[in-house]
């Protein structure tokens, strides 16, 4: 027995606007994602990065050990050089602009602005 005036449950559970998407909701916001989400994602580009410095040592010692040529190996190990700078301008940069984000001042759009039309002196 419900209590009068109590609203009915549902027989069954909702499923919502996306059935069978309960661990991944729908985004209903056009906000962009929070600074803690930002900074987690930065530094797992970061560490996938240069998490790659690690194999190429590897496969480094693996060429030279195969080959007996050290230009293979220090090749490898050239390729992997430039990945700690990659990986700091990549773990460092904003988001990409969205379309739909308004457009900062522009100096030269507000001073056609204000040039454009014609003026009519004021006689006094």
């Amino acid at each position: 027995m419900r209590p009068p005036g109590s609203i009915p449950r549902p027989s069954r559970r909702s499923e919502g606007y996306f059935p069978g998407e309960d661990r991944h909701p729908a985004l209903i916001t056009e906000a962009a994602p929070s600074l803690e989400q930002q900074h987690r994602d930065r530094v797992r580009r970061y560490t996938v990065i240069m998490a790659f410095r690690i194999p190429c040592l590897v496969l480094a010692a693996l060429a030279y050990g195969l080959w007996a040529n050290p230009w293979i190996s220090l090749a490898i190990i050239g390729v992997s050089i430039p990945l700690p700078w990659i990986a700091v301008l990549i773990a460092n940069d904003r988001p990409p602009r969205r379309k739909d984000e308004p457009s900062r001042w522009d100096a030269r759009r507000a001073a056609k602005a204000l040039e454009s039309g014609d003026h009519r002196p004021i006689d006094g």
